[in-house]
């Protein structure tokens, strides 16, 4: 017996009924040899982990653009975040925490330079409008390894997919992750909020504080272990109507306070913009798009092209890609 089989006949005799077994995934689109090693979800961890677009996220905003300090969050970080709060819930349902990391770890590969002001701009002017989490997808399907994918299995596909939307994923393990992304942004978007002195601690409303905790670390355990206790022994991923509404309550501020805030995004609106030209640019001059493009160019449309190298850009990436388009440079004899 490999040592995944031997992995694979764990799953069966300790994880929960509700829980997505390894040995019966769906597999994926192109038939794989199995790892003698690793399940197919733990495949699928590293091939997310080795990839590109996953070392991209590191110089991609999360809320706050090009922060100036080292503890600010980027793209990177929260989705590091989201993976440990989805393998903690997932743990504590007896649910399969490798698929609940795969799936943490791939779902923002898709998300644009600046956050989701760079999602707004390209959403308005892609034909067909632009969805991270359809880009996320995207990325792994289409885009990752010079075109050719990363080749997922189904459920982390799904996953993906359905962290945001109205799709659901069949699995538990999907469905949490839609959760573990909203604890993780919000809190996270607090403690660098009051680090950028945009709020400060007394601002959270106390009818909030007074049922999650006052603390980072105290409202990220209320709610993590508010959905393990509420979703224990069924076939669903829940929460208490007490954290559900005080978790809404804590968003609705962070958007009145944070998310809309002049201070906090006084610069969104230049990004768009030179989104925009960006966007622009290369439609008029799809010949410099980089060769790994122009197969999509000639396949699926130029906008298509521009959207799937613009998306994948990181901040610094497309700010240097703006002064060589449209900063002149200094003139010199040599």
């Amino acid at each position: 017996m490999t040592l995944r089989e031997q992995t694979e006949a764990m799953e069966r005799e300790m994880l929960s009924p509700y829980a997505c077994l390894s040995s019966r995934s769906r597999g994926r689109q192109v038939p794989l040899e199995p790892c003698p090693t690793r399940t197919c979800f733990q495949r699928d961890i590293d091939r997310i982990v080795h990839s590109k677009a996953f070392r991209r996220l590191k110089h991609k905003t999360q809320v706050f653009l090009e922060p100036e300090g080292d503890h600010y969050r980027t793209r990177m970080t929260h989705t590091i975040e989201v993976s440990r709060i989805a393998r903690t819930i997932a743990r504590g349902l007896r649910l399969n925490e490798d698929l609940a990391e795969a799936a943490a770890y791939g779902h923002d590969l898709g998300h644009t330079p600046f956050g989701h002001a760079g999602e707004r701009v390209l959403a308005e002017i892609m034909p067909g409008g632009f969805a991270h989490n359809q880009q996320s997808l995207r990325v792994v399907d289409r885009l990752e390894k010079d075109g050719e994918g990363l080749n997922l299995t189904y459920e982390v596909r799904r996953g993906i997919l359905c962290h945001t939307g109205p799709d659901r994923a069949e699995t538990l393990e999907g469905r949490l992750l839609r959760l573990a992304d909203k604890i993780a942004y919000i809190n996270h978007d607090i403690d660098d909020a009051i680090r950028g002195r945009i709020i400060y601690p007394m601002d959270i409303p106390l009818s909030v504080s007074q049922v999650l905790g006052f603390t980072h670390s105290e409202r990220i355990n209320t709610l993590t272990v508010d959905v393990i206790t509420a979703s224990a022994g069924k076939d669903e991923i829940l929460q208490s109507p007490a954290c559900r509404d005080a978790m809404h309550e804590l968003r609705e501020f962070m958007f009145e306070y944070v998310y809309r805030n002049p201070v906090a995004k006084g610069e969104e609106g230049k990004a768009q913009d030179m989104l925009r030209r960006l966007f622009e640019y290369y439609v008029k001059e799809p010949d410099k798009l980089p060769p790994e493009y122009q197969d999509i160019r000639y396949e699926e449309g130029v906008e298509r092209a521009v959207c799937d190298y613009i998306s994948g850009m990181t901040d610094k990436y497309a700010v240097e890609r703006f002064g060589e388009a449209f900063i002149p440079k200094s003139w010199s004899v040599k």
